[in-house]
């Protein structure tokens, strides 16, 4: 499942599905048996990837070390919380180690998570000549596009894009952008819930962060949604365009959409009812796991 420098195209040796997560950084040494042990199990339960959302290279390696073939990807490391030179050395040495094994993801995040937030665009340029310049490979990394720029820098300049709470439709144009080669590999939450009013419920929770900040709720107004569809902590159309709830044969075809929009790639983030989301829920990643015949 290793990555090769050769060409964006070989971003593709993740398969179609991989697990994006918060929950697998180990902050204390008291978790870091649980999360090796967990890491190794969703490589044999077969997902392609695993996404570590808001982590640095630092958070990548353990994954790896506990692992013998999966990639682990940031997902998505903030070009305002690590400065280029040391992300290149880490990446470096994380290569040295454990050749191929790991995806550089990237973002801008957003002005109001970093103080010195400015001109992201010229930011991620500058970021990426200081990339290139200390050795790591475009072909190694991905970046965090929503807008037509991003999408075109992640085209020109990285393997391809990670965009974050998207739409199939977003997925469709994002492939226009990119072209065929470019490796597109959205995110999308998933809810194995039934009943709408607690899968609702359960998404709203997470969705009420992200309403807060500017870059995805443009995003969403582009793609066709109105300002009261962001009220009261989001419509349900919003809500059940955003999220796949339901049963495992209807999450299976809300993630499958996304391939037949031109996705290669899904990394699928699961929320669990009514649980503590800093928990390890290694249930719901096996229920995933056989939903989508891993």
């Amino acid at each position: 499942m290793g990555f090769s420098d050769s060409g964006a195209h070989q971003a593709r040796a993740i398969g179609r599905y991989g697990l994006w997560t918060t929950a697998l950084h180990a902050p204390d040494s008291s978790r870091e048996t649980e999360v090796a042990e967990a890491a190794a199990e969703l490589e044999e339960l077969g997902y392609g990837a695993l996404w570590l959302g808001g982590s640095g290279v630092e958070h990548a390696a353990p994954l790896i070390e506990a692992t013998s073939a999966i990639t682990v990807a940031t997902g998505i490391l903030s070009i305002w919380q690590y400065e280029a030179q040391d992300t290149a050395a880490r990446w470096s040495a994380l290569e040295a180690a454990h050749p191929g094994r790991f995806l550089l993801g990237l973002g801008v995040s957003h002005a109001g998570l970093a103080k010195q937030y400015k001109r992201p665009y010229a930011a991620m340029n500058d970021y990426l000549s200081a990339l290139d310049a200390a050795g790591v490979p475009a072909g190694r990394r991905v970046l965090a596009a929503l807008g037509p720029k991003m999408l075109e820098l992640a085209r020109d300049r990285a393997a391809g894009a990670h965009p974050y709470l998207v739409t199939p439709e977003h997925t469709a144009q994002a492939r226009e952008k990119l072209g065929k080669d470019p490796l597109l590999a959205p995110e999308f939450t998933v809810v194995l819930e039934a009943d709408p009013d607690r899968a609702r419920a359960t998404a709203r929770r997470t969705l009420a962060f992200y309403l807060l900040l500017p870059n995805y709720t443009n995003n969403w107004l582009r793609l066709g949604f109105t300002e009261d569809d962001f009220a009261g902590g989001g419509s349900d159309h919003l809500i059940d365009t955003l999220f796949g709830w339901g049963d495992e044969q209807r999450v299976r075809e809300r993630i499958d959409a996304f391939l037949d929009a031109g996705a290669d790639h899904v990394a699928v983030q699961t929320l669990a009812p009514d649980s503590d989301q800093a928990a390890l829920p290694r249930e719901h990643w096996r229920r995933l796991a056989a939903a989508l015949e891993l």
